[in-house]
This record gives C-alpha cells, structure tokens and sequence, in this order.
C-alpha cells in the first residue's frame, strides 16, 4: 500500500532488563524460610473478676465469764435449747429434734436442733447438730463444720451416726462451730483483817465456774456476711451476757457459799428445783 512502509524496516529497540538490587537475605537462611521458635501457650493464673467479691471469710468471736456457779448448773442453762428463744438475742423459736442416747448417769442430751434467727426484717432458720460432754464441754455445729469433740468422750452422741438431712443446711451458714467450755474451780477469798487462821480455815470454799465461748461462723450469702459487719465483733459479748442473766433467772443471785447458789440449798450431785430431769432445764424429751 502506498505511504506505508513494511513492518520489516521498523527499528527494532534493544530493552536490557536492569537488574533491580538483591533483595536482604537474614542470617539464618534464604528469604521466607526464617526460623522462628515454636509457638508457646502461655498459661496464667485465672483471675475471678465476679466471684472474689462475693466470697465470705470464717470469722471467729470468742468471750469469757467467771460466774458463782457450780459447773454442772450452769452447763444445763447452756444446754437448754428449747428455752433460746426467751433469752438469747436474735433467736425467735428454738426446738430439739432429736435427742442423744443415755450418757453414763442415764441422762439424755440434745443432739439435733433447730432455731429461728431472725434480723433487720430477715428471719432464716437455723439446723445444728450438738454434742455434748455433760458438765464441760458442748458444741454446736452447722453447714459443713465438723466437731473438734473426740468420740471416745461422747459415747451417747456416736452410738447411732446418721445425722438427717437438715442438720447439715448450708442455706445461712457454711461454716458455723459453736463452743461451750466450763471449767470448775472452788476458790476461797482471803479472810477479814483481824480473823484467827483457824476461823478461816474452816470456812467453805466458793464455787466458781470459768465460762468460755468462742464462734466460728461463715455465712453462705454475701449480703448477710455484709450486714453483719457492725455488730459481729459483739455477738459473743451478748450471748455470755444473755447466758449470765438467764443463769441468775434460774439459779438465783449467787452468794459465795460452796453449798449456795442464789440462797437454795444444793445437796452434792442434786439439781436445782428449776431444773428439770434428762440434764436440760425445762427441757421436754419427746
């Protein structure tokens, strides 16, 4: 075709491919085989966001007395349970649900029972299993305590083992012991000024009774845990308290004679006219 020209006569460029600059290699091998170490899952400890603030702590109370009682009177004030409710703060009812086996004297003990406690409007009902060492010792556990009693000292409370169902309620405490200790000791005040040795050592000792209660307790509800701040450091305080007025109720004023108690006579090993038989005051065996 006229005014072109064959494809042949076109000038043919010559293009170099420029190489561009290497490319960095590491050390340790050519590009994209790199070595890194092996991936390593670390573990921490599980940090409780929700339930560190709602857990409770066991706390403990613990309060003593010195009373003009013989031991053995005192211990069946302590002992009578079904009697809580007209004397011990917060206790609105309280009954035994079972009993213990006849102890060494043939005398029977409260070994179940149940009390309602109520507070700022909340009312909560209480099982405990109880165990008792006639005149020294008695206990009182709840939710999942366990006694600190050995069982070789409370023959009539391990006879029969089953606990029922209730006695071991966690729904207001978790952990709840609860300890009665009495320790008997006569104890002679020094005599007048002025009267003869002789006078004086024909005069009778006085009866005395150290009484110690410590608490253990652990509510299950962080509210209650929470309400009970302001006046858990003075339970023990009143319940020793509430105890030493119902022992005067029952056992009269004391007055310092061995043979005394309130001005009734007590013969060795007899009760008071207050207390009733089976080791309870007032108590009602089933």
């Amino acid at each position: 075709m006229a005014g072109t020209r064959p494809l042949t006569t076109l000038p043919i460029r010559s293009y170099r491919h420029k190489p561009s600059k290497p490319l960095p290699r590491s050390n340790s091998g050519p590009l994209y085989t790199r070595r890194f170490p092996p991936f390593q899952q670390r573990t921490s400890p599980a940090r409780t966001f929700v339930s560190s603030p709602f857990e409770t702590d066991v706390q403990s109370l613990a309060a003593s007395r010195t009373l003009s009682y013989r031991a053995a009177d005192l211990y069946k004030v302590i002992a009578d349970v079904e009697a809580y409710s007209s004397f011990v703060p917060f206790c609105k009812d309280s009954r035994i649900t079972k009993w213990s086996q006849p102890d060494t004297e043939g005398k029977r003990w409260p070994q179940e029972a149940e009390v309602l406690v109520g507070w700022s409007g909340i009312e909560e009902r209480l099982a405990s299993r109880i165990y008792c060492v006639p005149g020294k010792v008695l206990e009182a556990v709840g939710g999942e305590a366990r006694k600190s009693i050995p069982d070789e000292k409370i023959p009539h409370h391990t006879a029969t083992n089953d606990v029922s169902n209730n006695a071991t309620d966690t729904s207001l405490f978790k952990h709840l012991l609860t300890t009665w200790t009495l320790r008997a000791f006569p104890y002679k005040p020094p005599p007048p000024s002025g009267t003869p040795q002789e006078a004086n050592a024909s005069r009778p000792a006085k009866e005395q009774t150290e009484v110690n209660l410590a608490i253990e307790f652990q509510f299950s509800n962080p509210v209650y845990s929470a309400m009970s701040k302001a006046v858990a450091p003075k339970i023990a305080s009143v319940m020793i308290e509430a105890f030493e007025r119902r022992a005067s109720d029952v056992l009269g004023q004391p007055q310092g004679g061995a043979s005394e108690s309130g001005g009734r006579e007590h013969q060795p090993g007899g009760d008071s006219p207050e207390l009733q038989p089976h080791g309870v005051v007032g108590a009602r065996e089933p």
